[in-house]
């Protein structure tokens, strides 16, 4: 019988389309990067997908989120995204959790029920801590680098953290790594050089901060408003759930 998952069956074959259905999945970061990577899992047929963000929908997202519309401005990026979820695949199971992951937080979630883990988060800490806990329970676990201040969405490549170059955030998370003896972390980067971000502190989020509601980390505190745009964020996410797909079905039966 015909579904939402044919051409994909015609792909992956049936006996795939099921271990993605018997898959657990947690995608960490419903931002620009995260929520085009939890749409994809969710449109190839994932069964379980675990979002965490504790952030809300701005009017900043606009550009580059998939989940943001002026309809959702305000709401729980977990909130927005699981319910779009839903709307593709209503037999998913799908977890919205406001939380923002860091080392204090990061005890009350059990990693090791997933098959496979997403960091899509943008603070070094979170994404150290994911990297570590995914180590020390033998989860697999892929992170992006980020894809800020980026113009050429051709430039990402997948490689071990180790095997990464030019890109700032894949060196601080080498040099990291190594002290906490993580000898291998599965990553996507560019080593497009960042540009810089054009800021007009009169026209600038750290000066008019218009985070909705509640928003714990506005803009106020950052040190810099990264530069984004609608065509980088969307190609690192969609990376970032094919090598999920792939290494839920396809290595599997090698």
């Amino acid at each position: 019988m015909l579904d939402q998952f044919s051409r994909a069956a015609l792909q992956f074959g049936h006996e795939n389309m099921q271990r993605l259905y018997n898959s657990k999945t947690a995608v960490f970061g419903i931002g620009g990067v995260g929520g085009y990577c939890a749409e994809a899992l969710a449109r190839s047929g994932v069964g379980t997908i675990d979002l965490f963000d504790d952030d809300r929908v701005c009017l900043t997202n606009l550009n580059r989120q998939i989940i943001a519309t002026h309809k959702t401005v305000g709401l729980y990026k977990v909130d927005v995204m699981r319910q779009r979820i839903l709307d593709i695949n209503a037999d998913a199971a799908v977890g919205a959790h406001r939380v923002f992951y860091a080392p204090e937080t990061a005890p009350d979630i059990d990693l090791s029920k997933y098959d496979y883990i997403v960091d899509a988060v943008d603070t070094m800490t979170a994404k150290l801590e994911l990297a570590v806990r995914a180590n020390a329970c033998g989860v697999p676990i892929i992170s992006s680098m980020g894809a800020a201040n980026k113009l050429d969405p051709s430039a990402f490549e997948v490689a071990d953290i180790y095997e990464t170059s030019v890109c700032p955030m894949a060196r601080i998370m080498r040099r990291e790594l190594r002290k906490r003896d993580i000898r291998s972390l599965k990553v996507v980067y560019s080593k497009e050089p960042a540009t810089a971000p054009l800021e007009d502190i009169e026209n600038s989020c750290r000066k008019h901060c218009i985070c909705p509601g509640d928003t714990a980390r506005n803009c106020t505190i950052r040190r810099q408003i990264p530069a984004s745009n609608a065509f980088v964020p969307p190609v690192a996410g969609f990376i970032l759930a094919g090598e999920v797909i792939k290494d839920l079905t396809i290595a599997r039966t090698d």
